[in-house]
């Protein structure tokens, strides 16, 4: 295993520590955890593709593009948290 050295800040530095420490993890094992659990674009398009074809082989067979388009905005507001929000 090579060893990488990357310059971050010391709150993030402690923050990184902290998270790890409350899992029971190193700080390495806890960033390795959460990049290898993080899907890159391409990994993201190939899960989406698998899923558009099971839809509309099962569930749905009129499923379009603009249903797929209109959910990732969708997916994009709740990650941003302009909706799902409590109140």
């Amino acid at each position: 295993m090579g060893d990488t050295t990357i310059k971050i800040s010391e709150s993030t530095r402690d923050r990184l520590r902290t998270l790890a420490e409350e899992r029971g993890l190193s700080t390495r094992a806890y960033v390795e955890r959460v990049v290898s659990a993080t899907p890159t674009e391409a990994e993201r398009a190939e899960r989406t593709a698998r899923a558009v074809t099971y839809v509309r082989a099962h569930l749905r067979t009129d499923f379009t593009d603009d249903d797929v388009r209109e959910a990732q905005e969708w997916r994009a507001a709740i990650a941003a948290r302009q909706v799902g929000s409590r109140r």
